[in-house]
């Protein structure tokens, strides 16, 4: 294990509390970004592990099973860090006041887009208008390619998603994407890198589902902390990530990620705009 013990020790802790933070775990915790939990510790942990030993620390590393719950646990101190999507990170700020330190390129991108796919079959000359009646399957409330940007979309052409389709949420994204292959739902929202990992893994193939939207560019997921989490702590944490190298981010992050650029108050607006928008936020 790496010793640098001197990132973590705040000017005021006494040499005592300096030792006893530096020995406990640093609790990570990541949503549930791959099919099962098991897949997304697999995808996910090389990394988490990859900062704790750039932080000389143990560590423990929570997978949640929705995209909601990372943020109430980052906001209920139960979690120091996570891997989280944008809507996630933003609740959890407006909740708790996280933070977000850095967020990550995919394919060398720091950005990504909300898509609705359509099953097999179905003739949509005209998106939305050609829509109507059919069954749709939003992700969890938490998600922001899976429910909150396609909302705020539909609110915006003055359509009332549980009026015009027939609808349900709370799905994951691979379960969404799954079901419109199958023929289970007409219609199912999805994120581009998603469904491209899905289509080259095999899991489903080309024909079996087609894009029929497409949002804006959307600022990619975000390495947050607890807005309580000492200094020092913070400063380590998005030093060790920002300094990963596409190079070493073959070996310590999942497939297509690239590394990290620094958050700015700036990076999660867009996000935040939609959240008001759909009165999901504080208004103070």
């Amino acid at each position: 294990m790496m010793h640098r013990r001197s990132l973590l020790a705040a000017p005021l802790l006494s040499p005592g509390l300096a030792q006893a933070q530096t020995r406990a775990p640093i609790r990570f915790a990541v949503g549930p970004f791959q099919p099962t939990a098991g897949d997304t510790r697999r995808a996910f942990e090389p990394f988490f592990a990859h900062l704790a030993q750039a932080l000389g620390r143990p560590y423990e590393l929570t997978v949640t099973t929705d995209w909601a719950g990372i943020a109430v646990a980052l906001g209920a101190g139960q979690v120091d860090a996570a891997w989280m999507g944008p809507w996630g990170y933003v609740l959890a700020r407006d909740r708790a006041r996280a933070e977000a330190l850095a967020t990550v390129l995919y394919q060398g991108r720091p950005t990504y887009h909300a898509i609705i796919l359509a099953r097999a079959g179905l003739t949509i000359a005209r998106f939305p208008d050609d829509a109507r009646g059919l069954s749709i399957s939003f992700a969890d409330a938490g998600s922001t390619s899976g429910w909150l940007i396609p909302h705020h979309w539909f609110a915006q052409q003055g359509i009332e998603v549980r009026r015009f389709f027939q609808y349900r949420d709370g799905a994951s994204h691979a379960a969404n994407v799954i079901s419109v292959a199958s023929g289970q739902v007409d219609l199912a929202t999805d994120f581009d890198r998603n469904f491209n990992a899905m289509l080259a893994s095999g899991r489903v193939r080309p024909e079996q589902a087609r894009i029929v939207w497409q949002s804006e560019p959307l600022p990619n997921d975000a390495l947050a902390v607890r807005h309580d989490l000492d200094a020092a702590t913070k400063s380590a944490l998005a030093a060790a990530a920002l300094a990963i190298t596409p190079e070493q981010a073959v070996r310590v992050m999942p497939a297509n990620y690239t590394g990290w650029v620094a958050a700015t108050p700036s990076t999660y607006a867009l996000i935040e705009a939609a959240g008001r928008s759909l009165g999901r936020l504080r208004t103070s």
